[in-house]
């Protein structure tokens, strides 16, 4: 069709344009009057000298499948690794052999995540200065029955800084757990940020007295807004698609207090946070972050020295601690523009 087009007056690249190629590929396929054969699918092509070896990938699979990590995403596995002095591959990596070895399954029930709407926006740049608290039912073994976890999470390091379940709703169990809090974390009559829904015990009489008495300014969701609440919906939803969530219900009261010990200490001391560069919320909570993070820079630093094409000009991951947290940030002046 080209040649035809160029014997009828066109211009050669202006054909080639039109059939979707170019010149030079033109003049590499046509040459002494015929069409080549395509050498493309006998090219020899030479292995990238990045691409992992056979015993590594073998590791890798091996260690993702292993009692301690089988049930972990390559997200806390490749943290937990340097956190020992040992880099095998980076997330991306695990993921890629995962998936050739079809392991590389989706995990949860969830949907997608839906776009927040703009809502009143609060500052942490500290523990104790921004906290975030709701109530979640905890379904028991007998139909219609429900027990209430209490939950407050500091914003800042995501740490769980109290919690208590009980068998209803009241503001008074709200505000003594609230109170205990305080004491714990002694900070006290310091100025602090408590964010909730609108459910009745949050705004409860007892809950508001008990805050104007320990001098903690509330800040509520926006009415009929189910999604104002991101910390806490987030918690809630971490410990309820743990691998050992009792799906069938609690049997007890004391039953749920245990299993919720359990994750409080897991979520505390153990999982590494994907929003805190990795590191535990307890880590995060008390400043060891900084010295945790600085280590996997210097893992990180040799393991490119060691094998510098795996990585070429890329620099490392960014192993800075996180800063500041915010609560429902504000839109950017384009993006409300465009909204």
């Amino acid at each position: 069709m080209i040649q035809e087009a160029k014997d009828a007056g066109a211009r050669l690249f202006r054909a080639c344009g039109e059939a979707g190629i170019g010149l030079r590929t033109y003049r590499r396929w046509f040459r002494e009057g015929a069409v080549q054969s395509d050498k493309r699918p006998e090219a020899v092509r030479p292995s990238p000298v990045n691409r992992l070896s056979e015993e590594e990938r073998q590791r890798i699979l091996s260690t993702c499948n292993s009692a301690r990590y089988e049930s972990l995403p390559p997200s806390q596995i490749v943290p937990s690794l340097m956190d020992e002095g040992l880099y095998l591959a980076s997330e991306s990596s695990f993921y890629r052999i995962l998936k050739a070895h079809n392991q590389l399954n989706h995990r949860g029930q969830s949907l997608a995540p839906q776009r927040s709407r703009e809502a009143t926006t609060h500052h942490a740049s500290g523990p104790c200065e921004l906290w975030s608290w709701d109530i979640t039912y905890l379904a028991s073994t007998v139909r219609g029955q429900f027990y209430y976890l209490y939950m407050f999470e500091d914003v800042y390091s995501r740490k769980i800084v109290g919690y208590e379940v009980y068998e209803a709703e009241s503001g008074d169990y709200a505000a003594g757990l609230l109170q205990r809090c305080l004491l714990r974390e002694k900070c006290l009559h310091r100025p602090l940020v408590l964010h909730s829904d609108n459910g009745a015990p949050m705004k409860a009489q007892t809950m508001k007295a008990k805050l104007e008495e320990l001098g903690v300014l509330p800040s509520y969701s926006r009415p009929r807004v189910s999604n104002d609440n991101a910390f806490s919906e987030s918690l809630f939803r971490t410990l309820k698609y743990r691998p050992d969530w009792p799906s069938a219900g609690f049997k007890s009261l004391d039953d749920a207090r245990r299993w919720v010990d359990g994750f409080v200490n897991w979520y505390n001391t153990e999982h590494k946070h994907s929003k805190l560069r990795f590191v535990t919320p307890q880590e995060r909570h008390s400043g060891e972050d900084v010295a945790i993070l600085a280590q996997r820079q210097r893992v990180l630093e040799q393991a490119k020295q060691r094998t510098p094409n795996r990585w070429g000009s890329r620099p490392i991951r960014n192993c800075e601690p996180v800063g500041p947290t915010t609560l429902n940030p504000e839109k950017r002046a384009a993006e409300k523009d465009a909204a």
